[in-house]
């Protein structure tokens, strides 16, 4: 006996079964545990002499991070290789490869020091400290 269903043609259920199997290949690749970055996560925080920063780094090398400020804008960015290692003995079957970059770029309310900005890397998760330019002080000028 076959089944009968009723067509619906306000329904979005055909396009969306029509499309379901479109997009399975990304969802799967993104869902895996040695899939590339997606995006970088990142925490801001601010105290009265300056912001912190910590970002979500993980599988990347220290060496392939780079960190740039200009004036109250901070860039992010990281270049990510991922290769699965054959043992030796092993027969190769199908070797996967990833390389690609990901990066981040965000303003804050004040320029910052440059000088005197620290960053560090440790177990995935990338900290920066990032003090606040002293803000020069007003000039009056005088009339004459």
């Amino acid at each position: 006996m076959s089944n009968l269903s009723r067509y619906d043609p306000f329904s979005i259920e055909p396009v969306s079964d029509m499309f379901h199997g479109l997009f399975r290949p990304l969802r799967s690749m993104m869902s895996n545990d040695d899939a590339p970055l997606a995006d970088m996560k990142i925490d801001v925080t601010e105290s009265d002499s300056s912001y912190q920063v910590k970002a979500e780094l993980p599988g990347v090398d220290k060496k392939d991070i780079d960190v740039k400020i200009d004036g109250n804008v901070v860039s992010i960015n990281a270049k990510v290789e991922r290769n699965k290692e054959i043992k030796e003995g092993e027969r190769v079957i199908r070797r996967e490869r990833y390389a690609g970059a990901i990066s981040r770029s965000f303003s804050l309310a004040c320029d910052l020091d440059e000088a005197k900005s620290v960053a560090q890397y440790q177990d995935g998760v990338l900290s920066l400290t990032l003090p606040k330019k002293a803000q020069a002080e007003q000039k009056r000028l005088q009339i004459s």
